[in-house]
């Protein structure tokens, strides 16, 4: 699943919007599983310029492209069950604001050695307007 934070307007916070919105998921998720669910999660974040646009010809669908959704998309290849791995644009842009686990430089498929920040927080004790 892919989504978008300061798209289709500019937001200044879609770094931190789009990591709140993740720990809700990951909360959301790890009390489903607490209740009896049977699927975990892993999530990646990238922060960066895209193209965005609608495609298709019979069915509309608005879709974005470009090096930030795919390092978005190996953060989460590189990620962990349960965890929410980021990039170090998006670290940049957070880092005061949420706990992290540096993790180094990690080998990530076509992008060489990305460095990588699972977020160590929790919903309730970080989130601000």
């Amino acid at each position: 699943y892919l989504a978008v934070s300061g798209l289709p307007i500019e937001n200044s916070n879609h770094a931190f919007n789009a990591i709140n919105a993740s720990i809700e998921i990951i909360d959301f998720v790890n009390n489903e599983i607490k209740n009896g669910g049977h699927f975990s999660i892993r999530i990646g974040i990238n922060s960066g310029p895209v193209v965005a646009g609608i495609v298709g010809s019979n069915k509309f669908a608005y879709d974005i492209w470009g090096d930030t959704v795919n390092v978005a998309a190996r953060m989460e290849q590189s990620s962990e069950k349960g965890k929410i791995n980021i990039s170090q644009s998006t670290f940049e842009q957070v880092e005061k604001l949420f706990n992290f686990t540096p993790r180094g430089e990690i080998e990530a498929k076509n992008k060489g050695k990305i460095k990588m920040y699972f977020i160590e927080q929790s919903l309730s004790s970080k989130i601000k307007s």
